[in-house]
């Protein structure tokens, strides 16, 4: 069986020409040596022709890059594609639809530049410039991005000098709820035929309230229905239940923590606990949202209820567990979001 040399690299393919020359001008015959490479027996014949040819010699047997077909941008054109698009939303150019394909993409160059590529051209020029598809993060256009950086350079500093001037705690606070017919996860099947996953019928729900610590500590509670403030009273009152230092607890502007009630029940701590809101809109500024999100790739949502099981019993478990794991809860403040956190 004779071998393709087109599956061979180029300077395979080189190194076998040289040696295939020179062993036919030390006198061996071109049928042996297309042989013994196991090649057509007319390629050493070639070979030697090909160098034999005027002015040519052993630079005629030598590999050269393809040119190929030019590109039809230049490489200044294809990084202002990347300003153009990296970080930015297509509706600042004029478009309907707010995330970036290849479509648009393309559109937007002959638009800029009158140059007409194909979407395969258009893929192979992202990849280029090392950008690649992704699910983004939704985040609300409320933010205050100035808000932020005072929270991160000056506000959390200042409650952090604070709570150690005090000997507190400093603890990040966040609720959130569970359904027993919430699936994060995949599964495998076979190609076009989507498999099913079996749950109780009824419409399982619970809530739960959390508080973590950058030291490992990690608190919970589970209740049913929404928070209120008198809810959000009694859960701090478990919270504060037999603990000897003071409490800075971070929470977020949900209205049900800004009641007149809870402002009482912190002001008849007489300092022992501290309420501090995060800016609005920025939830990941807090690594509690990280626990939930753990919680919930990891809980329910892999394992649906069996028959006769109830939810608030294996959320309850759940977050037992990662009370449990101190290392697992130092870990969420690793977080690239939460960076800030200074009393690590």
């Amino acid at each position: 069986m004779k071998r393709d040399g087109r599956s061979l690299a180029h300077n395979i393919l080189e190194e076998m020409r040289m040696l295939a020359l020179e062993r036919m001008n030390d006198g061996e015959h071109p049928d042996a040596v297309s042989a013994s490479f196991g090649m057509h027996r007319s390629w050493a014949y070639k070979l030697r022709a090909k160098a034999r040819g005027r002015g040519r010699g052993v630079r005629a047997l030598r590999s050269t890059q393809a040119t190929g077909r030019p590109r039809k941008l230049t490489a200044a054109q294809e990084q202002q594609v990347l300003r153009w698009i990296n970080g930015k939303n297509p509706m600042q150019y004029g478009f309907d639809f707010g995330l970036w394909t290849r479509n648009l993409v393309r559109e937007l160059v002959q638009r800029k530049f009158g140059i007409a590529l194909s979407l395969a051209s258009i893929g192979t020029m992202l990849a280029r410039l090392n950008l690649t598809p992704q699910k983004p993060l939704q985040r609300a256009y409320q933010r205050d991005p100035e808000a932020i950086e005072r929270w991160q350079h000056d506000t959390y500093p200042s409650i952090a000098r604070r709570a150690r001037e005090q000997k507190a705690d400093i603890f990040f606070w966040d609720e959130s709820g569970f359904r027993a017919d919430s699936v994060h996860g995949k599964t495998w099947a076979p190609r076009g035929e989507t498999p099913v996953v079996e749950r109780p019928g009824q419409r399982q729900s619970m809530s739960a309230a959390s508080a973590v610590n950058s030291k490992g500590a990690f608190w919970f509670a589970t209740y049913e229905g929404g928070l209120s403030g008198e809810l959000f009273v009694a859960l701090l009152k478990k919270l504060m239940f037999n603990r000897k230092r003071p409490v800075h607890l971070i929470v977020d502007g949900l209205p049900a923590h800004k009641k007149a009630v809870v402002k009482d029940y912190v002001a008849s701590t007489n300092g022992k606990l501290t309420l501090h809101f995060l800016p609005g809109y920025a939830p990941d500024l807090n690594p509690d949202e990280l626990v939930w999100s753990h919680v919930k790739r990891t809980g329910v949502a892999r394992n649906p209820l069996r028959k006769g099981e109830k939810l608030g019993p294996k959320v309850h478990d759940q977050l037992a567990q990662v009370q449990q794991n101190p290392e697992l809860v130092r870990s969420f403040f690793r977080h690239p979001s939460v960076a800030y956190i200074s009393d690590l």
